[in-house]
């Protein structure tokens, strides 16, 4: 693949710094930008000494400042080929709390990068979807073009209509749009999530660890390089107009209790684990999900490792990161 400019929204976040260190390596250039609520410095800080890497701290749900941005920064650094959408609101509990945070952060940088997009005549996008569009279908394994489509937290409603958005874009302006439907995904660098969540309780009650729910949901994990990989191969292989494809390890995942003693294994063998009640974590939490990978099978890309073994390195990985002196 040629060199190309590619523009990253969410940069500095879990999954969006990952990337940039990716299409870097690939040897593309790359503006990153990332309001720096969830974005952590030091995520970039490799892309930040490599030439082709640029970075603005600034936001994205605002369509008309998002324009002028992207139309200052093709001024001066050339036309972008290419947009991956990373940016959202990550945190699906505070989202059902107040919906304006998933209107604003997930739905409306959305809107905002599909309006820049077309005003500087950028032709492709990559969008992080979520396997949060589907809802709760119980132990029904989803393919893509399943449904109903019924969404069942905010989070969920809002990656669902940006995929509308863009479907209607394609429609209109642009020359081809990926959407990657995620399962969870962990790994270094990671900035939420069940893992993340677990290290911080034991950081403040290192004797014990408390547990929403039983323990017994069950979900899919993928590590973030085989997202990566994932992602990267879909662009290259997707050749339809709009592609959708699931993304996601080939088994059926591990329990929230699997993920607990995997954290207390590592981080305070001493704590003891103490669950909740009901199945679910919290209002909008799937408790049991399964969904079909083999679209993405069919195209030629399966995972490296299962969702025992991403979840087990991804432990590794944020127990280590949290013990390096901040910078």
């Amino acid at each position: 693949m040629s060199t190309q400019f590619h523009l990253v929204t969410g940069a500095a976040g879990f999954i969006g710094s990952h990337l940039v260190d990716r299409l870097l390596a690939q040897g593309h250039r790359v503006l990153g930008i990332d309001n720096m609520v969830r974005g952590v410095r030091r995520n970039v800080e490799t892309a930040l000494r490599h030439p082709g890497f640029t970075f603005i701290e600034a936001r994205v749900d605002d369509a008309a400042a998002f324009i002028g941005l992207i139309s200052d920064a093709t001024g001066r650094l050339g036309p972008i080929n290419m947009v991956w959408h990373m940016a959202a609101n990550s945190d699906i509990a505070a989202g059902t709390d107040d919906a304006n945070i998933d209107l604003r952060d997930t739905f409306l940088t959305s809107f905002a990068v599909l309006q820049a997009m077309r005003a500087a005549s950028i032709p492709r996008i990559a969008f992080a979807s979520s396997s949060a569009i589907y809802g709760d279908h119980g132990l029904r394994a989803i393919a893509e073009d399943d449904g109903p489509l019924l969404p069942i937290s905010n989070y969920g409603a809002m990656k669902l209509a940006s995929e509308a958005a863009i479907s209607a874009a394609a429609e209109s302006y642009l020359e081809r749009a990926w959407i990657f439907r995620f399962p969870n995904v962990v790994g270094g660098r990671g900035t939420h999530g069940v893992i993340y969540d677990f290290l911080n309780k034991l950081e403040i009650t290192p004797d014990r660890l408390e547990v929403l729910g039983n323990g017994l949901q069950r979900k899919p994990y993928l590590h973030v390089a085989d997202l990566i990989d994932a992602m990267t191969f879909i662009v290259a292989n997707g050749n339809a107009k709009v592609n959708y494809v699931n993304i996601g390890p080939e088994d059926q995942g591990v329990e929230v209790r699997f993920i607990a003693e995997t954290v207390v294994a590592e981080a305070a063998p001493a704590a003891t684990i103490q669950y909740g009640e009901g199945s679910r974590g919290w209002v909008g939490d799937v408790p049991r999900f399964y969904y079909s990978t083999e679209k993405l099978r069919r195209m030629g890309w399966r995972p490296s490792q299962d969702s025992a073994v991403a979840v087990t390195r991804a432990v590794g990985e944020l127990f280590v990161e949290r013990r390096q002196p901040a910078r």
